[in-house]
C-alpha cells in the first residue's frame, strides 16, 4: 500500500503545477483566471491572495460547477503548501476541467516571495449565522458578504419603493444605509410604505425608518437626512455614497438625482410606479444611458397626473422596490447582469414583465462624452406624495 507521500507524489505527476512568480505575473497582468483558495476558513481569514475565491477543499467538488461553468476556464488552486491544492486539482481534472493548475509551495511560498497579502475583515459568529444563506452561495460567499458589509447605499425616499428596498438591503447586510425624506408618516402611507407602523403616524419618516432597520439588523448604520433634496444640498449629501436608489415620485427630483449621479460617477438604481404598472433600471454613468437619454426634459405639469389622484396598488411598490434591491446587491457584489441599458417593466394586472432596450444618447446634455457640468436645474415640483 502506498504511503501518503507516495500518493501525493503520484498525484503531482498527474496534474499541472505552476509557481508563485508565474501566478503573480498573471494576476498583475490582468490575465483572466479563476484563483481559488482551498484552505480552511480560519486560514483564509488570516490572510490570502487578493482576488482569490474561498472554497475549502472538502466543498470544492460540490461548488465548482456553480462557480466555473466552462470546463476549459483557466483555474489556479492554492493551499498552505501545495498538497491540498494538488489533490483538489486532481479532483477537478477528474470532473473534466482541462486547465487546472496547483500553485507549488502554496500561500507559504507566496508570502516568502514578498508578495502582497490581503487580510480581510473577519465576520463575527453572529454575522456567520445571520448571513449563512449568503455564505453558501458560490457567487456571494464571504467575499461578497464583506462587500455588502462595506457598502454605502443612499435611499431617496422612505416611501413605497424605499421601504421594501431598504428592508431587504438591511437584511442582506449592507453596512451603511442613508435615507433622504422630509415627510412625516401619514396613515394613508401605511397601505404600501411598510417601513412604518400605525403608532408612528406623525413621526418623521427617516426616524421611523431608522427604528425599523435597526430592529431588523443592528449591524446596519443608518444615516438620516430629514430634508428636501435640492440643487443646493444634493452634492454634499451624495458625496461618498457607492450607489443611489431613486425611489422618488416626481420628475424634478429624478432629474436632479440623475444629474448628480452622472457628475459624481455614482450608479443610480431607478424605479417608478403608477397605479398597476412599474419599471426599474440601473443607470451606470458612462457605461450605458442615463435618465436624460430617455427623457431629455420633464413633461409639462398639466400632463403629469397628481400622485394623489392617480393612486397606486399597495403591493406594486413591493415588487419594484425588491427589484431595485436585487440590482443594488448585484452591483455591490459584482455578479449577474445589471439592468444597465435595459428597462424592465411590470404590468400588475396581467402579471407580465417586458424588457426594453435603452441606448445612450450621444448628444445627451449630461452624459455625452466631453459634456461640461454647468450646474443643476430646479424644475417645478408637481407631485410630492409617495
Amino acid at each position: 500500500m502506498a504511503s501518503f507521500s507516495e500518493l501525493i507524489e503520484r498525484v503531482k505527476s498527474e496534474i499541472q503545477e505552476t509557481d508563485v512568480e508565474t501566478v503573480h505575473a498573471l494576476l498583475k497582468g490582468g490575465t483572466p483566471l479563476t484563483l481559488i483558495d482551498v484552505r480552511e476558513r480560519d486560514e483564509f481569514v488570516d490572510g490570502h491572495i487578493q482576488g482569490a475565491q474561498f472554497v475549502p477543499r472538502g466543498m470544492l467538488d460540490l461548488k465548482i460547477e456553480g462557480m466555473v461553468a466552462e470546463r476549459d476556464t483557466p483555474i489556479v488552486l492554492y493551499c498552505a503548501g501545495g498538497t491540498r491544492s494538488a489533490l483538489a486539482a486532481k479532483s477537478l481534472q477528474d470532473l473534466g476541467y482541462s486547465d487546472v493548475k496547483s500553485m507549488a509551495g502554496g500561500f507559504g511560498a507566496w508570502k516568502s516571495g514578498g508578495h502582497k497579502v490581503h487580510i480581510p475583515k473577519a465576520l463575527s459568529q453572529d454575522q456567520l449565522s445571520r448571513y449563512s444563506r449568503h455564505l453558501i452561495i458560490p457567487e456571494v460567499g464571504e467575499t461578497g458578504q464583506r462587500k455588502l458589509l462595506d457598502a454605502k447605499v443612499l435611499m431617496l425616499g422612505a416611501g413605497g419603493l424605499g421601504s421594501p428596498a431598504a428592508l431587504y438591503l438591511a437584511a442582506a447586510g449592507v453596512g451603511k444605509i442613508g435615507i433622504i425624506d422630509s415627510d412625516v408618516v401619514d396613515r394613508s402611507n401605511l397601505q404600501r410604505q411598510i417601513l412604518h407602523t400605525d403608532d408612528r403616524v406623525g413621526t418623521s419618516k427617516v426616524e421611523s425608518a431608522r427604528q425599523t432597520l435597526k430592529a431588523l439588523n443592528p449591524d446596519v448604520e443608518v444615516v438620516a437626512y430629514e430634508t428636501w433634496l435640492n440643487s443646493d444640498n444634493v452634492l454634499e449629501i451624495f458625496e461618498g455614497w457607492d450607489i443611489v436608489v431613486d425611489g422618488g415620485d416626481n420628475f424634478a427630483t429624478r432629474y436632479l438625482v440623475n444629474d448628480a449621479c452622472v457628475h459624481l460617477d455614482i450608479p443610480n438604481v431607478h424605479g417608478s410606479v403608477y397605479r398597476f404598472d412599474g419599471q426599474v433600471t440601473s443607470f451606470v454613468p458612462h457605461d450605458g444611458p442615463c435618465y436624460r437619454c430617455l427623457y431629455p426634459e420633464p413633461p409639462p405639469p398639466e400632463l403629469a397626473p397628481s400622485c394623489q389622484e392617480a393612486g397606486v396598488l399597495g403591493v406594486l411598490p413591493g415588487i419594484i422596490g425588491l427589484l431595485q434591491a436585487i440590482e443594488v446587491v448585484k452591483l455591490i457584489v459584482g455578479i449577474g447582469e445589471p439592468l444597465k441599458g435595459r428597462l424592465l417593466t411590470f404590468d400588475g394586472l396581467n402579471s407580465q414583465f417586458r424588457e426594453l432596450k435603452l441606448r445612450r444618447d450621444p448628444e445627451c446634455s449630461v452624459c455625452r462624452d466631453g459634456a461640461e457640468f454647468t450646474g443643476f436645474i430646479d424644475y417645478q415640483l408637481f407631485c410630492n406624495v409617495g
